[in-house]
């Protein structure tokens, strides 16, 4: 085995099995703040219990270990033919070892070859930079939440939603009334305001490699994320939809240039099983350090 397909095989295992340090301790604090004994404080503990059981053991957080999605930020003249090939055997290694569970199928014939590799599957969204390094981050996101993603076009009618900020702030506030807890929440949101229908959407979701705890440099920005995360917050819906005071865990948003005939609002939804890690290589494919 490569050092690098070693690597690769690490980050996949610890990504499917660990929750970040960042998101786990505002796990702990939504439970702090539910009322004791509650639906809401008990679900929260269960998922508590999981995130200690699966790290203990070295399992799937969930049994949907979900869409295998690789950032890799890279040198120019960097093969990232050769990383891809190498990543596509470390999915197909770690899925035989159990790391991710057998849930890629054919979309045509619903076909489950075990590997979960196939077309679009892992995918890969290199981006390129004058620094030597080479950093890998990983992000698994599970079916269920992606359900519940939506993307808005505005002026939305029936929401009173027009093209500025306040109707992005109706627009995404929907998305987790529509939601009513489904996607395992509470959840994380990332937002993208502009782009098009398909920018839209891979921007929202580049917002999951963020922090929990960051604040975003753009000023009306960081205020939409925390009046959002505050008014969901305050709809009653809860964890899994129980009830209670914790409907998200964070909200991080984007923006990107538009056409002038295209105000999109894509919302992209995460779990709470936020699976999301990253790794520096060094030039033979060894771990340097841990991102999160």
């Amino acid at each position: 085995m490569s050092e690098l397909q070693n690597s690769l095989l690490e980050l996949i295992r610890r990504t499917s099995a660990e929750i970040p340090d960042d998101v786990h301790k505002v796990i702990l604090t939504s439970l702090e703040n539910e009322k004791k004994h509650s639906p809401a404080a008990n679900a929260l503990k269960i998922v508590d219990q999981n995130i200690a059981l699966a790290k203990n053991t070295s399992q799937p957080i969930c049994q949907d270990t979900g869409s295998i999605l690789f950032y890799v930020d890279c040198p120019i003249a960097y093969d990232q033919i050769t990383f891809a090939e190498t990543a596509r055997e470390a999915v197909t290694l770690a899925t035989k070892k159990g790391f991710l569970r057998q849930n890629s199928v054919d979309s045509l014939t619903g076909k489950n070859d075990g590997t979960n590799v196939g077309p679009g599957a892992p995918a890969f969204h290199f981006h390129q930079h004058r620094s030597p390094e080479v950093s890998v981050r990983l992000v698994l996101k599970g079916g269920g939440c992606e359900n519940v993603g939506a993307q808005y076009s505005l002026p939305a009618e029936k929401l009173n939603a027009n093209r500025d900020l306040d109707g992005c702030r109706k627009a995404i506030l929907d998305a987790v009334l529509q939601a009513q807890g489904k996607g395992c929440g509470p959840g994380i949101l990332g937002v993208c305001i502009g782009g098009d229908r398909a920018t839209g959407y891979e921007l929202s979701k580049t917002q999951f490699l963020r922090l929990i705890p960051d604040r975003n440099p753009i000023p009306e920005l960081d205020a939409l994320e925390q009046d959002v995360l505050k008014t969901a917050n305050e709809l009653g819906i809860g964890p899994m939809g129980f009830g209670g005071k914790t409907t998200l865990l964070g909200v991080k948003i984007c923006a990107a240039n538009r056409l002038p005939a295209s105000y999109f609002v894509s919302v992209s939804y995460m779990c709470w099983a936020y699976r999301r890690q990253g790794v520096t290589l060094d030039a033979e494919g060894k771990i340097g350090k841990w991102l999160y």
